[in-house]
């Protein structure tokens, strides 16, 4: 996508792909297209590929820490991850999650966190879960760009005790409407929706102005995210429902780790073509 160029600072600089630029996507009907990454390599090559939107997501807790939920996600780790994708990108507009306990205390603990992740991280917005309109407002009115996210929401998983499909019942989805239209009203520039049947999602995404993103909530939202991990095939077990593998690299690496050691043992590695000579 050609999103033109600005004068910044006296210099001519390519214009990445910002909030406004998602907007105008979701009103020519192109879908957007997102992904996680929680490194500098994995960024960059998502950037190459043209994604859209590159979630440094809470969910690195899972996928690269090795911990049960996202609870454990500390600020810290939050924007260092931030900081290997940032380096790594040229041209999508790079989304940090805010993590549990980084915005429910009080706003100014919200607008510090969200504000460490901008200038220390180096993400152009911040994700938050859940309904929270008022704290959205702040956030926004302090020029700090807000995606929402409603559904499923990971960080209340302790909670609940379970990860729970919403909008299966009438009451639930007309609720998930109206907190919709009031995360628009207060200020997000876009909303995941997670985890939830595909009609209230399909309504969401026609009712706002503003790009949903979906994941698990059907084909009728502005756009798609998943996790590059799940993605790819690098993660192991039974994947969610709505992952669709395009690749099987949990299975490439073991097989060329395999023959890696099988080499070094019979000693075929290294051969003489891959040793320095004398000369």
């Amino acid at each position: 996508m050609d999103t033109g160029t600005i004068l910044y600072g006296g210099v001519m600089t390519t214009n990445r792909i910002t909030p406004s630029s998602l907007r105008r996507l979701k009103k020519a009907g192109t879908p957007i297209v997102a992904l996680t990454a929680y490194d500098y390599i994995t960024a960059t090559l998502l950037d190459s590929a043209g994604v859209d939107v590159i979630l440094v997501g809470d969910s690195v807790g899972m996928v690269v820490m090795g911990l049960s939920d996202t609870v454990g996600v500390k600020m810290e780790s939050m924007i260092y991850h931030t900081s290997l994708v940032a380096r790594g990108v040229r041209h999508a507009l790079v989304v940090a999650d805010l993590p549990f306990l980084s915005y429910h205390c009080s706003t100014s603990q919200a607008l510090e966190n969200a504000g460490r992740l901008l200038q220390d991280g180096g993400c152009f917005a911040v994700k938050l879960e859940g309904f929270r309109p008022e704290l959205i407002r702040t956030m926004v009115d302090a020029g700090i760009p807000v995606m929402g996210h409603i559904g499923l929401t990971p960080q209340s998983y302790r909670l609940s005790g379970t990860y729970r499909i919403s909008g299966r019942r009438q009451h639930e989805r007309e609720d998930i409407i109206e907190q919709a239209k009031i995360l628009e009203e207060a200020g997000c520039f876009s909303l995941v929706l997670e985890a939830m049947t595909p009609e209230p999602a399909r309504e969401i995404s026609e009712l706002l102005s503003i790009p949903t993103i979906g994941i698990g909530a059907g084909p009728g939202c502005d756009g798609q995210i998943l996790v590059l991990h799940d993605l790819v095939g690098l993660t192991t077990g039974e994947a969610p429902k709505f992952v669709r593998r395009y690749a099987s690299v949990a299975g490439d690496i073991s097989r060329a780790v395999t023959a890696y050691a099988d080499d070094v043992r019979s000693r075929r590695f290294p051969s003489t073509e891959e040793t320095y000579s004398e000369n």
